[in-house]
């Protein structure tokens, strides 16, 4: 129980690495706040918590909407006094050609992707600043590591997550507080469906191909579990990475190993 007393705010935790990130959490010990719009998704993640033993907590949350994410912060402070972690992992992913992008496009990704994890991170600093203490832990991706020929706005997103959590990490590790960031690869969830049928179009492929195909590419064999990704996040969270800050950390099977 390494985050016993804690509380851990996850944004979009209804489903996919949110959820298995709340859970994992909430194994270690952690009390939860389920930012999410999704109410049912974030219902059923709060019970799951609550049978962990552990305090769980719904919070319908905008995170592109400043307002919202003011009342996140208030009311969590409310119900638990307190702010330990935050995870920042509501994002949104489109494929397009660059030639197809739109500025509609292009905004949409960027402002959930990057904006929204900027602007969440800056509405907790001054509680985890007043305590002395806070881990902020955000989703990456391995295309912020990589080029796309389909991909551009996403990748650019999580490009710029990598970029502000190292900021971050540096104008706030005198504050006692930590930032890293986490980078997936083929992580088998709701996005990655999407993901399949968007690029599997582009590419003249089945979504059913398309997945067989990367999956391939992987050199530990398999696709990624979003508990893959959350045991990391675990670990971030933890006083186990207490000298960590400023990380952006592969969990790709050996996709990326830079």
């Amino acid at each position: 129980m390494e985050l016993e007393g804690q509380v851990a705010i996850v944004t979009g935790a209804g489903r996919g690495i949110g959820r298995a990130t709340a859970l994992e959490l909430a194994r270690l010990g952690a009390d939860i706040v389920v930012a999410e719009l999704d109410r049912a998704n974030a219902e059923r993640t709060a019970g799951e918590v609550q049978a962990l033993g552990r305090r769980a907590s719904v919070v319908p949350t905008d995170v592109t909407s400043r307002p919202a994410l003011t009342t996140m912060v208030e009311r969590t402070r409310a119900e638990f006094g307190r702010i330990d972690i935050l995870v920042n992992n509501a994002g949104i992913y489109r494929a397009a050609l660059s030639l197809e992008i739109t500025e509609e496009h292009w905004d949409a990704v960027m402002n959930i992707n990057a904006k929204a994890m900027f602007f969440a991170s800056q509405a907790v600093l001054p509680t985890m600043i007043a305590q002395r203490r806070g881990a902020i832990i955000s989703l990456a991706s391995m295309a912020g590591k990589v080029g796309s020929r389909t991909n551009l706005p996403y990748n650019a997103s999580k490009a710029a997550v990598i970029s502000i959590t190292k900021s971050l990490a540096l104008g706030h590790a005198a504050d006692g507080i930590r930032a890293n960031c986490v980078c997936p690869g083929f992580v088998e969830t709701d996005m990655w469906t999407l993901v399949a049928r968007e690029q599997s179009a582009l590419m003249g492929l089945s979504a059913e191909d398309f997945t067989e195909q990367r999956a391939a590419q992987v050199p530990l064999g398999r696709m990624e579990r979003p508990e893959d990704v959350a045991k990391v996040i675990g670990f971030l969270a933890s006083d186990r990475a207490a000298y960590m800050t400023g990380q952006a950390i592969n969990v790709t099977g050996g996709l990326v190993m830079h």
